[in-house]
């Protein structure tokens, strides 16, 4: 016979696990109902379509309750012991309380007071918003007027947070604000309110639509984006000139702002999931250019260039041979590349996604301030494809020894495959599957442009050389970000840098710099998250032996979707050791 409390024991602990796993999950299904509710735009980029007549809030009374709310879910959180979850739930718990810490802390430090940087804001985001809302219904439609006819309130709202930044002494840097008001006068002055982009949805009803409700609707639109729309634009468009950016801080660090070295390693560890110092990070940055370096005098060498490693910069910047002719042509070198990589897929992943990827330039509104290159994942539910953007403005500037790298960054095998297989994990709870953790997605992209020379992607000694100008790029990002937001570093300092080390045009070299100042720690996710994913692949090829496959390596790292480094690491260790085997 047991013992009466071993008896207790074996009847108890089975509940307490339950009890976990059912308060586990009741906290993040209403965590993630509110965040719903909270962020309409959000719900219906994840096909939830209950608030799609509304665009949201983002005043200080809103951001007060959005700091109750996640606090109170961070104090729940507290009660219910990891321990006793099941090994996914425990995934998934690591997770989540990422999120919630995340949003506490940003919320206590005011980061609400930035939305916007050099690289993307509240008002050019806001013109994707006829891409991701449906249009399939006349009540889809109604809802869009009704989203259009917000803008003005929503915009004022912003307006306020602004000034209050101002008041604060917490706002973006002036000197990245330069031009970038050609973003929001695209929107006030179209031609006419018929070429706003914001009218474009109505020139192409679906049929099942009645012809005399089509063109009812037609004329709300037009009146909505006349009386609304320009006007909210306009108005922002005056703010921003005569208000806004006079007053915006001639400092450029983080670290100057209000409690800024807490908010600068907020954003580090935000974007890194790593609580990492900036110093380190700067000492890792410049260990990384020094051996890249090393790597670029070889591939100049094998090119058979006369001259030093400055003078083969300027060759690759001005050689006409290097640049596209027009935009048809720099779009056609993207795509061969991509077909050339996707011929290799199976040679290096077990799994495959079924969403295909289609390219497109970069919208003129935003390509002469835009990075090179991104990649736009498609609406929830809707019939579009994944895209790679390719960034056509200024030619001379988008060197085609890079191509290969960008396309297999933001195509395949980087952020289409990663971000597709993601979305195709319908067992993951919400929170997880609609999340994107920069240190693991960017880390992943750059990971595979090194895959790329596995791979036989790069067939000549100017595309390895644009691989790794692109990683050295990467790593410049480690000493640049962290030397204007911790050491001091001016614009100026940060251009040289760049310049000196990488073969990226100089107008790339400052549109980067300036995204760097604007959004500081993002930048270092990529060639830390790349450093983690390369050191695990050692440590299992070492660990494994002959027993090691790369296809199942690469197919367990992106099994889990979007996740913390520490959450990688321990899921790289499992695989390990069932590999191993007894």
């Amino acid at each position: 016979m047991r013992p009466l409390c071993l008896l207790l024991l074996v009847t108890i602990a089975p509940l307490a696990h339950a009890d976990a796993e059912g308060d586990f999950k009741a906290l993040y299904e209403r965590d993630w109902a509110h965040r719903l509710q909270d962020s309409p735009q959000f719900a219906t980029s994840v096909g939830v379509h209950d608030y799609d007549d509304r665009l949201g809030h983002v005043d200080l009374k809103s951001q007060a309750a959005r700091l109750e709310h996640y606090q109170g879910v961070a104090r729940e959180l507290a009660g219910i012991d990891a321990a006793a979850l099941s090994p996914a739930s425990r995934v998934n718990h690591a997770i989540f309380k990422d999120q919630v810490d995340s949003a506490v802390a940003n919320l206590e430090l005011g980061s609400y007071l930035l939305p916007m940087n050099s690289d993307s804001s509240f008002y050019a985001d806001l013109a994707f918003l006829p891409r991701g809302h449906p249009f399939a219904t006349t009540r889809d439609v109604r809802n869009y007027v009704a989203r259009l006819e917000a803008i003005p309130a929503y915009f004022d709202e912003h307006i306020a947070l602004l000034r209050e930044g101002i008041r604060r002494g917490f706002t973006v840097q002036q000197v990245v604000l330069q031009g970038r008001d050609a973003a929001i006068r695209a929107h006030a002055e179209p031609k006419s309110p018929e070429d706003s982009v914001y009218y474009a949805p109505f020139k192409s009803l679906p049929p099942a639509i009645a012809a005399a409700e089509a063109e009812s609707l037609r004329a709300a639109g037009l009146k909505a984006v006349r009386e609304s729309v320009m006007p909210a634009y306009a108005k922002l468009l005056a703010f921003m000139r005569e208000e806004y950016v006079p007053k915006a801080r001639r400092t450029l660090a983080a670290e100057s702002l209000p409690n800024g070295k807490a908010w600068y390693r907020q954003q580090i560890r935000d974007f890194v999931t790593l609580p990492l110092e900036p110093e380190a990070i700067h000492q890792t940055g410049l260990k990384e250019v020094a051996r890249i370096r090393a790597e670029m005098e070889t591939v100049m060498k094998e090119a058979k260039f006369e001259g030093d490693f400055t003078a083969f910069l300027a060759f690759l910047r001005t050689g006409p041979q290097f640049y596209a002719k027009d935009a048809e042509e720099l779009l056609m070198r993207a795509a061969w590349v991509a077909k050339r990589v996707d011929a290799q897929m199976p040679k290096y992943f077990g799994k495959l996604p079924r969403l295909p990827f289609g390219i497109q330039p970069v919208p003129a509104a935003i390509a002469p301030y835009y990075t090179g290159g991104r990649y736009v994942p498609p609406g929830h539910g809707t019939t579009e494809p994944g895209y790679y953007w390719v960034n056509t403005h200024d030619l001379p500037s988008r060197p085609l020894y890079v191509q290969a790298a960008l396309t297999l960054h933001e195509a395949v095998p980087g952020h289409h495959l990663q971000g597709a297989l993601a979305s195709e994990q319908g067992e993951q709870p919400p929170f997880r599957r609609h999340a994107y953790i920069s240190a693991f997605g960017e880390g992943w992209a750059l990971y595979t442009e090194h895959l790329g020379k596995e791979m036989g992607i790069y067939r000549t000694p100017y595309e390895q050389f644009g691989r790794l100008t692109y990683e050295m790029w990467r790593a410049c990002r480690l000493v640049v970000d962290t030397g204007v937001h911790s050491k001091g570093w001016t614009r100026d300092q940060m251009i040289a840098f760049m310049r000196d080390n990488t073969a990226l045009s100089l107008h790339e070299v400052e549109t980067e710099t300036d995204r760097y100042i604007s959004w500081p720690g993002q930048a270092l996710s990529y060639k830390l998250g790349e450093l983690k994913i390369r050191e695990l692949r050692a440590r299992a090829e070492a660990a494994l032996g002959t027993r090691f496959d790369l296809r199942a390596f690469h197919d367990t790292i992106l099994e889990l979707g979007s996740v913390p480094l520490p959450v990688l690491e321990r899921h790289i260790e499992a695989f390990i050791a069932a590999r191993k085997g007894p």
